[in-house]
């Protein structure tokens, strides 16, 4: 299998001539508004946080910035891991498939982020695929980077352990929810997790929902149908209002 074509990102230079001084006033503008864009990301990371302007300095060296439309794909399943994505903005899609090609979505990630993290740091090549669901904004690390960062800034390390953890104990409650709760149950558990701190949900569709439990879309659709009978939740294009929280939560604990 071919190595990942974002690891030529990563390792990209280029170099334009410059015509005039008005050309060198105008690129060296757009390149400090570059600049100053990137390191605001960096320095959002909860990964990269209390590093200084130094050391933001030299991440920001480190990593290349691209922008990449809805449906890219960044990585598929037996590739060659060589370079750790930063997300910056958009929703990105991990997820694996079935023998007869349906969708089981492991986790959708936000903004200020990471992902790719463990084709770097463990087994070497990637097991999942990884979907831009929006156009989103990227930075690229290089797997020798990657590993150098994460020698000479041990906070940064325990950081993303920290992350890699929390991960692991989301899979983990999936799993047991997949084999011990319904439908109904796994689905008010997902609206109250993905609303977060809020009380509606914004951008998913019953399709997005369905792969995040592993089930077919016209089953998320009835089910949602029922709550909204039960004046649980209003329903809008790819928004869903939560009305009453405590009765979802109560069917979230139930079997």
């Amino acid at each position: 299998m071919p190595s990942n074509p974002f690891a030529s990102i990563a390792k990209r230079i280029t170099g334009q001539r410059r015509a005039s001084p008005d050309a060198v006033a105008l690129e060296d503008h757009v390149a400090r508004e570059r600049l100053s864009e990137k390191l605001g990301y960096l320095s959002a990371m909860k990964i990269f946080q209390d590093l200084s302007r130094e050391e933001l300095m030299a991440i920001e060296r480190a990593t290349t910035m691209i922008t990449c439309p809805a449906g890219r794909v960044f990585y598929i399943p037996g590739e060659t891991g060589e370079v750790l994505f930063l997300l910056k903005r958009g929703r990105v899609q991990i997820y694996c498939l079935s023998p007869d090609g349906r969708k089981l979505t492991v986790k959708i990630l936000e903004p200020m982020t990471f992902f790719g993290e463990m084709a770097i740091l463990g087994q070497g090549m990637y097991d999942t695929f990884a979907e831009a669901m929006d156009e989103c904004l990227i930075c690229v690390m290089s797997r020798q980077d990657v590993i150098r960062l994460l020698l000479s800034k041990p906070p940064v390390a325990a950081r993303i352990c920290e992350e890699l953890a929390r991960r692991v104990m989301e899979t983990e409650q999936r799993l047991e929810e997949l084999a011990f709760k319904g439908v109904d149950s796994r689905l008010a558990s997902l609206l109250i997790r993905l609303a977060g701190d809020e009380d509606e949900l914004v951008g998913y569709s019953h399709q997005e929902l369905a792969e995040l439990l592993g089930v077919y879309r016209e089953t998320v659709t009835l089910a949602l149908g029922r709550f909204k009978a039960q004046g649980l939740i209003e329903i809008g294009r790819k928004r869903i209002v939560l009305l009453n929280r405590a009765a979802l939560a109560a069917i979230a604990e139930s079997s």
